[in-house]
């Protein structure tokens, strides 16, 4: 099965991981969702600090 990672210093999907794990977010199953790893991300982070602010 392919995986699937953003690199968020290039802004370019990568079919496997090829960049330093530092630089890329992922495994995503599809391509289509790797290319949303910023909003996926943002997403997250909305979710974390509504959770944080309702004390859980």
């Amino acid at each position: 099965m392919t995986q699937w990672w953003y690199n968020h210093k290039t802004g370019e999907v990568e079919e496997g991981p090829k960049s330093l794990g530092s630089d890329r977010d992922g495994p995503f199953a599809s391509r289509e969702e790797a290319q949303r790893a910023p909003e996926i991300a943002r997403e997250r982070a909305r979710k974390w600090a509504e959770d944080e602010a309702r004390g859980r």
